[in-house]
């Protein structure tokens, strides 16, 4: 494939993905379910087709997918809610790897355990961009939240130290579970133990990166760092970017500028919404592949390996849920167990990814003494089903189910908690206005007429708070008057771009200047609540 056919590609993948999310956007329906459809469509299409590299998706879009999710979780809320979290994440894990690969010995005609538990660990971990995405959107109570992100930062680890065990047994020896066991504490411990090493070597970078465009730099540097640390040491790289991630974004308030923060946002928001829409396209384009090398093998046989790969990654997880959430109860732990309404939501929220399709593709085509991997063919094709059927499936029936359950986050709760804040940073504020004048009386008049403007903005955040108690809904009270002063707001900085426009074209005002002072509006703007 030439360089101008791959830019023609890119570009054709890029007016994709954005008429895709421009449809989703009207339609509701769900980019990460349709993008695949896409991309199967296309795969069935003569002309040149991406093959999956899984290197080039483990090495340069894993990391910062994860390193992004995990700037944008709760290091606090994942912290109370860790005992799902390493639940969901670590011990399902190891248990859908283990009953796929025991179905497989039992019930597929020539697989071994080994290449079940391969299989079974390339599918067990769940990548929650499509049930976030759809879930943000309809309102999924942030705890549902925190615990679908957490699950996706960590279960990876898992499930790509429990596939190396697997395929080393495999090609080589004999698979124990001890041994997977072990091997997941070491590549974990490590993991953990690099991930806390960058984020502390970021903070020691902290005063020399103030600048924006630097500290822009070295953010989109770090997760390939944190990774390619691990990897050389033999831990979990994927480990070490999560915790990099989660420590630096529990730091980022503190360790950032205003304008370094705004800038970084916006570059990670861009990555994630390419390198997504990327890896779902070439999802569906890997059809031809995984079909390719399934002609040797009997209907039956590809039938009961598809029904045991999907059928356990269905329904052992509900199953889990709900034997977690019985033992909760029964031992009476203190922390807050799972509704029966939250384990329906969460039990149908595991689709899964490229990272099953990159995980499974890992796998060499030829064992230590030559011979032909073990079904091979057969795995990948298992693992393109689960991750069709979870995507399109799941992704699409995600929104529905939350609706029917009645699981939406209490808006009213969350805008009172935000007012609450703000009301406190204001009133630190004005204390603070309080001992400098104290401290430096010149600086009246500038305190005095500082005092005004934050005491005319606490004035406003206590009267929402009332409006806010007073609500009987779970929806956000709004008001008349509240709207129109939004909408004048607006009407008056566009009025400001028009005017500012024209001293441009008039050649009153440089392009350099234009810009400066389109900056200013613009974060004035930003700052104002959106409507549709």
């Amino acid at each position: 494939m030439n360089a101008e056919t791959l830019l023609l590609l890119c570009l054709g993948a890029v007016a994709i993905i954005a008429g895709v999310r421009w449809l989703g956007e009207r339609t509701g329906l769900p980019a990460a379910a349709l993008l695949p459809v896409i991309g199967i469509a296309y795969a069935l299409l003569p002309g040149p087709n991406i093959p999956l590299d899984p290197h080039i998706v483990l090495t340069f879009v894993l990391p910062p997918l994860l390193y992004s999710a995990a700037l944008d979780s709760s290091l606090l809320a994942i912290r109370a809610n860790l005992r799902i979290v390493i639940g969901l994440s670590v011990l399902l894990v190891f248990a859908t790897a283990l009953l796929i690969g025991a179905g497989f010995a039992l019930f597929v005609t020539g697989a071994t355990l080994a290449a079940g538990v391969a299989v079974g660990a390339a599918v067990a971990p769940p990548d929650p961009v499509a049930a976030l995405a759809v879930g943000r959107k309809v309102g999924l109570p942030p705890r549902l939240v925190t615990i679908i992100q957490g699950e996706g930062l960590l279960n990876d680890a898992t499930a790509l130290t429990l596939l190396n065990v697997a395929v080393a047994a495999a090609v080589g020896g004999a698979y124990s579970t001890p041994l997977a066991a072990g091997l997941f504490v070491f590549a974990a411990v490590g993991g953990t133990a690099v991930g806390l090493g960058v984020a502390y070597l970021l903070r020691l970078l902290r005063p020399v990166a103030r600048d924006p465009l630097l500290a822009n730099a070295i953010s989109l540097a770090t997760p390939f760092v944190a990774y390619l640390i691990g990897e050389e040491l033999h831990v979990s790289g994927v480990l070490a970017v999560v915790v990099a991630g989660l420590v630096v974004g529990h730091d980022a308030p503190r360790s950032t500028t205003g304008a370094g923060r705004l800038q970084t946002g916006a570059v990670w928001r861009l990555a994630d919404f390419l390198l997504e829409g990327i890896v779902f396209l070439l999802i569906g384009q890997q059809l031809p592949t995984v079909v390719r090398g399934l002609q040797h093998y009997a209907m039956s046989t590809i039938v009961t390996a598809v029904a045991i790969s999907v059928g356990v990654t269905l329904l052992l997880r509900p199953v889990w849920l709900i034997l977690t959430q019985a033992a909760h109860l029964l031992l009476r732990r203190e922390d807050e167990g799972l509704s029966g309404r939250e384990i329906t939501a969460l039990s149908w929220a595991g689709t899964r990814g490229v990272i099953s399709l990159a995980a499974v593709f890992t796998i060499p085509l030829t064992t230590d003494a030559g011979a032909p991997f073990p079904d091979r063919d057969l795995l990948l094709f298992c693992t393109f089903v689960v991750v069709l059927v979870t995507l399109v499936g799941q992704g699409l029936t995600f929104a529905p189910l939350v609706r029917a359950l009645g699981l939406k986050a209490n808006e009213v709760d969350e805008a009172r908690q935000r007012n609450e804040a703000r009301a406190a940073a204001v009133q630190a504020a004005l204390d603070r206005l309080d001992e400098l004048e104290r401290e430096e009386p010149d600086e009246a008049p500038v305190v005095a007429q500082l005092r005004g403007k934050l005491q005319g903005r606490l004035r406003r955040y206590q009267h929402r708070l009332d409006v806010l108690s007073a609500a009987e809904s779970d929806e956000v009270p709004t008001s008349q008057r509240y709207e129109s002063a939004l909408r004048v707001q607006k009407i008056a900085i566009e009025a400001q771009r028009e005017e500012l426009l024209r001293w441009r074209d008039a050649g009153n005002l440089p392009d350099e200047g234009l810009r400066r002072l389109e900056r200013e509006l613009d974060h004035e703007e930003r700052i104002l609540p959106e409507r549709p």
